[in-house]
């Protein structure tokens, strides 16, 4: 399973994206599946405008299947809050914090990002260990 950041989905979507030829090459290379999060995708959406083609395009691959969507519950949210208060100094948003805990709850451990600083910093829990994400590139 692939975690799926909303760089990424902005960069897909929107073709004057910079990053729109990359993401289209990283994503042919995916074959494990995508997931993301409503935080995520809030984030996505928003940059793409609301009634935009990309974000049009944007809703139609997430009702095809294209990407899942995980749904956090309170526990999971709570743990979200944590996060940002441990990484206070880098800062953490809620979407990056939802995409670690889906990490460690799904588990995955693979991200799509354009944010690798980072998720280069972000570790994954579980149990008493700690892992560092593996960055689709």
């Amino acid at each position: 399973m692939t975690l799926v950041d909303a760089g990424p989905l902005v960069a897909l979507f929107d073709p004057r994206d910079r990053s729109h030829m990359r993401a289209r090459r990283v994503l042919k290379s995916v074959r494990d599946g995508m997931s993301t999060t409503i935080p995520v995708l809030t984030e996505a959406f928003y940059i793409l405008g609301p009634a935009s083609t990309g974000a049009a395009r944007l809703r139609d691959y997430i009702e095809r299947g294209g990407v899942a969507v995980w749904l956090s519950n309170r526990t999971e949210l709570t743990r979200m809050f944590e996060l940002m208060e441990t990484y206070a100094d880098h800062p953490m948003d809620l979407a990056d914090a939802s995409l670690v805990v889906a990490a460690e709850t799904l588990p995955a451990q693979k991200i799509f990002t354009l944010d690798r600083n980072d998720f280069e910093a972000y570790r994954i829990r579980r149990g008493h260990h700690y892992h560092s994400f593996e960055i689709v590139v």
